[in-house]
């Protein structure tokens, strides 16, 4: 398992979840990402009414919490997808953060949380059926304690595609982490379609959240297919 510093999202360049990340002059910022045709999901149009509230929250700092998240902006880093860091502004930090304590149900912080870094995920099975999909960490942090799981899978794919974990989206709502097996398959067929012997891999991203400090784990990818057992 991987250790990841203080720090909200591994995967900074690219869209994905209906937000951009971009780097311009030497730094990275995020932003709702753009689509072609005005009609949205209900997905994106939430995860624009975030960042709006996040922006207008941000706008309602005073002058000294915003030099406080500028100051731990400048201990923090971003990860690109190549691997390489990057410095961060006060804004970005205080977006990245804020965007995860608001997506499993918490409140926008406006003072600096203290940063400690989430450790990713154990392995999973992960068993597709026609009747079930189950979910079953190999093993569970001892304290879950604030810790929520985030599980993202692609819609059903068919059996030439190798790699699709860029398409996993969420189709349900953060839970606290369980040793036992979980069935996801009535949330993932509701949201992403029922796979069948025509498309019948689904690839997985999933991740823990500190529902208090905003942080984020590494992303573990996994896939599964369909079987008739």
């Amino acid at each position: 398992m991987k250790y990841n510093p203080s720090i909200a999202f591994d995967e900074m360049s690219g869209s994905a979840k209906g937000v951009t990340a971009a780097k311009t002059r030497g730094r990275k910022y995020i932003r709702n990402r753009g689509y072609g045709g005005s009609t949205r999901t209900a997905f994106q149009s939430s995860v624009k009414a975030v960042f709006k509230q996040l922006s207008q929250a941000w706008q309602g700092l005073t002058n000294e919490q915003i030099l406080a998240w500028n100051a731990a902006a400048n201990t923090a880093q971003g990860k690109s997808v190549l691997g390489t860091k990057s410095k961060i502004s006060g804004a970005n930090l205080f977006m990245r953060l804020n965007y995860w304590v608001v997506y499993c149900g918490g409140q926008i912080m406006t003072a600096v949380p203290t940063l400690a870094g989430v450790e990713a995920p154990a392995g999973a099975t992960i068993v597709l059926t026609p009747a079930a999909m189950t979910f079953t960490l190999d093993s569970i942090p001892a304290d879950v304690t604030n810790l929520k799981l985030v599980i993202q899978a692609s819609d059903p794919q068919g059996n030439g595609i190798t790699r699709a974990y860029s398409k996993a989206a969420a189709f349900d709502d953060p839970s606290t982490p369980v040793a036992t097996a979980v069935d996801i398959k009535a949330k993932y067929d509701a949201k992403c379609g029922t796979p069948s012997a025509g498309s019948p891999k689904v690839f997985f991203k999933y991740f823990f959240v500190n529902t208090v400090t905003g942080e984020k784990s590494g992303d573990v990818l996994a896939q599964a297919k369909l079987t008739n057992e």
